[in-house]
């Protein structure tokens, strides 16, 4: 096996780490005509959306327009175009023939910098099967510009990275074989899968939200990871300040959310951009939100149980004690024109049941066919950058807290509460 497992954590310095853990980084190389361009479609076939293909002819010959030299200006702008892509959420599949002499030192640097499984494969085609194969392709610009002397030239035997770092896929591993392969290496079956996504259609009705006091979220053991929380007034958001606090907390999240946000908006069509809304939620804070709203209940309904109320203020407020906001987990969003202007997503963001006579609900089936368009929207989006809805709020969405765990059956969090530095 090749790379580092996942079973091995690295400590990686933050200037030069890239991804995430739970995403994963392919290395396919191989002489002209070897299959490298098949397998990386092939996998993406297999996975979906959420893959990244980099291939180094579409940026050394399309691109730049660069012969293939040492020191050549694609080795690095390919590195920069992995390391954006898995720091944006996306699995990433960097093919080509990569000779290792020239590239192996931004191969060995993207594994190791990595902090996701990194897995490297060469594959072995004999120069009498890559003639072959060359000759059955039916681009006939290219068969005439690439010629069977070029090829001969070009085909270097084995030319393997150093350190053993790649595992040699056969001549003889169909193209069906060498995808299922690796996709098992890499656990790409399940890595950061997104949970189903549902078009929201008028009368929609779904099976209530499991809700933040149920006791199966607070149950869910927490692993803290130790990601640092990171501004995202630095990254180029569109950030409301209805939630400014003298430290800029509201502004904050864990760096790996920050990943998934990036990811997320790169899915919007274009004229749509997101409106970040709020962040990390310091405990104190947290209290203060649950408390109020209790308190508010309480009044409006004086008969009910101390229970009754937790889970009711529980549809609106998370508990402070499991809290996803306070882990730095949670973001509040919702979607505006090119202009800044929000959109119509049903109801004001961080309006209250009550308020919104349910409307706040994901799926609630009171909306406009506008609204709902919307929210489709919004939801496919970050769904699809790992992101899980609270269904109770159409604007929060959560990754690796508690609740974004037991929603994708993982065994534990790897967020909890933190505190801003």
């Amino acid at each position: 096996m090749t790379g580092y497992p996942s079973s091995a954590p690295r400590r990686v310095l933050a200037v030069t780490a890239a991804g995430r853990p739970d995403t994963r980084l392919v290395v396919i190389r191989g002489n002209s005509a070897s299959g490298k361009s098949s397998v990386a479609q092939g996998l993406r076939d297999h996975y979906g959306r959420g893959i990244a293909i980099v291939g180094q002819d579409v940026i050394r010959r399309i691109v730049l327009r660069e012969h293939d030299t040492t020191g050549g200006a694609n080795i690095a702008l390919l590195g920069r175009i992995v390391r954006h892509a898995l720091d944006a959420g996306f699995h990433v599949v960097l093919e080509g023939i990569l000779y290792a002499d020239r590239y192996s030192h931004m191969i060995s640097s993207l594994v190791r910098d990595h902090r996701g499984v990194s897995r490297c494969y060469y594959l072995d085609v004999p120069l009498e099967a890559t003639l072959a194969r060359h000759a059955s392709k039916e681009d006939a610009a290219y068969l005439a510009q690439v010629t069977d002397t070029q090829l001969t030239s070009w085909y270097r035997e084995l030319d393997l990275l150093p350190d053993g770092l790649e595992t040699v896929i056969p001549a003889a591993s169909t193209l069906q074989d060498t995808v299922a392969r690796i996709m098992r290496d890499t656990d790409l079956t399940t890595a950061a899968a997104p949970p189903p996504q549902h078009a929201l259609s008028p009368g929609d009705t779904k099976k209530s939200p499991v809700l933040m006091s149920d006791p199966q979220v607070a149950a869910m053991p927490v692993h803290e990871c130790g990601e640092p929380l990171v501004d995202v007034r630095d990254h180029d958001f569109r950030v409301d300040l209805r939630k400014h606090d003298p430290l800029g907390a509201f502004a904050h999240v864990r760096e790996g959310v920050l990943a998934r946000l990036k990811h997320a908006r790169s899915r919007l069509p274009a004229g749509t951009d997101l409106l970040f809304i709020e962040g990390y939620r310091p405990l104190p804070l947290q209290r203060n939100y649950f408390t109020n709203y209790r308190d508010k209940l309480t009044t409006a309904h004086p008969t009910w149980t101390p229970e009754q109320l937790h889970q009711a203020a529980s549809r609106y407020v998370s508990p402070p004690e499991i809290a996803p906001h306070s882990a730095g987990a949670a973001v509040d969003v919702t979607l505006v024109d090119q202009d800044g202007h929000e959109l119509d997503l049903g109801t004001r963001v961080n309006a209250s049941p009550e308020e919104s006579n349910g409307a706040c609900f994901t799926h609630a089936p009171n909306l406009s066919n506008q609204a709902r368009h919307h929210r489709t929207l919004l939801l496919n989006a970050m769904q699809g950058a790992g992101f899980t809805n609270y269904g109770t709020e159409f604007w929060h969405f959560s990754a690796a807290d508690r609740y974004d765990a037991l929603m994708r059956h993982e065994p534990h969090a790897r967020y909890g509460p933190i505190e801003l530095p």
